[in-house]
């Protein structure tokens, strides 16, 4: 079948100095290794020092630059005027005003790996969603505090959108999955402009005045995924607007850190991993980074892979967290 994203969109991810320079070479490299009918532009965009960073967060490793831009990838700066050491995942807010306007963008975290032509999701840009592969991680309902729905009710009530089209009636009520909520891993819209304006609007109301049904809640690291369903809402998106397995699936991975890839990903992506790590050129730049060079080259990946059962993993990623790290094997 032809390509079904018939309109040309831009890529984003995020690179910094320390991990995330590493990891966006290996979301370029395979971004151009599994998909070559992707003709739209890579940007790689990177913070700039300021008052909100206590050292430079540009790029420091040469040689990373010299090989993203050999890949076809361009590096693009943005400023830091709200978040920075404080909350760095504000990074993929801020970001979006340096990309260009009215241009259809995919946002993805770094640590992602493309197993397969990007060109082949359906993306319908004028309706913007997120990834569903997430756990129930806020809020943390108090025992005799507001539940999931007066918590989520009142962030609508806030910003003055529906709420009742939002919920999964297919879940139980006060069950998390009933309300609508996504993994900040990756996000899509028509404009990164207009989305980037409203999601940074919302994340600033909602971290300096927030409802009183979030005075027990905390907002860090969960800033960007309490906003970023408010925000798809708002622009008529949702949970349901893709088909579900293609990223986070048989197109896109996102690994999180290389040891839960190693633990718990399809041999597919291992696969992947090891395919587009094999050149020369690569090698040469992510042994620079140790964590990568003792996973990848040294074999303590595969020593990870060994702890685990694929087919019947701990139902938590905590879990897998806890073994890796009592066999030293947490290198990120």
């Amino acid at each position: 079948m032809p390509p079904k994203t018939a309109k040309p969109f831009n890529i984003v991810v995020v690179a910094q100095s320390g991990r995330l320079q590493y990891e966006a070479v290996l979301f370029a490299a395979s971004l151009r290794a599994k998909s070559p009918d992707f003709k739209g532009r890579l940007f790689i965009a990177e913070p700039q020092p300021g008052p909100r960073w206590a050292r430079n967060p540009r790029i420091n490793d040469p040689s990373v630059q010299a090989l993203l831009v050999s890949l076809g990838a361009e590096i693009i700066p943005f400023e830091t005027r709200h978040f920075g050491d404080s909350y760095p995942y504000g990074n993929k807010i801020e970001l979006l005003q340096a990309l260009p306007k009215g241009e259809p963008f995919v946002f993805f975290d770094s640590d992602t790996l493309i197993l397969d032509q990007i060109t082949t999701v359906p993306f319908d840009f004028d309706k913007p969603s997120a990834s569903l592969r997430r756990e129930g991680t806020w809020p943390q309902i108090e025992l005799y505090g507001p539940g999931y729905t007066a918590t989520w009710k009142s962030l609508y009530d806030k910003f003055g959108l529906p709420f009742d089209n939002t919920l999964d009636l297919s879940q139980p009520d006060e069950y998390w999955q009933r309300y609508l909520y996504f993994n900040a891993g990756f996000f899509y819209y028509k404009c990164p402009h207009e989305f980037g304006e409203r999601f940074l609007e919302y994340a600033l109301s909602i971290r300096d005045d927030r409802p009183s049904e979030l005075v027990c809640q905390t907002l860090d690291p969960w800033l960007d995924q309490i906003a970023l369903p408010l925000v798809i809402h708002s622009f008529g998106g949702g949970r349901d607007v893709l088909p579900h397995g293609l990223l986070d699936g048989t197109v896109s991975c996102h690994y999180r850190v290389l040891p839960l890839l190693y633990a718990r990903e399809d041999q597919r992506v291992i696969d992947v991993l090891e395919d587009i790590t094999a050149p020369n050129k690569i090698k040469k730049v992510l042994k620079n980074y140790d964590p990568m060079k003792r996973m990848i080259y040294q074999g303590k990946g595969q020593k990870a892979r060994a702890l685990f059962n694929q087919a019947d993993l701990p139902r938590r990623e905590q879990q897998i967290r806890n073994t890796l790290k009592r066999e030293n094997l947490w290198l990120r």
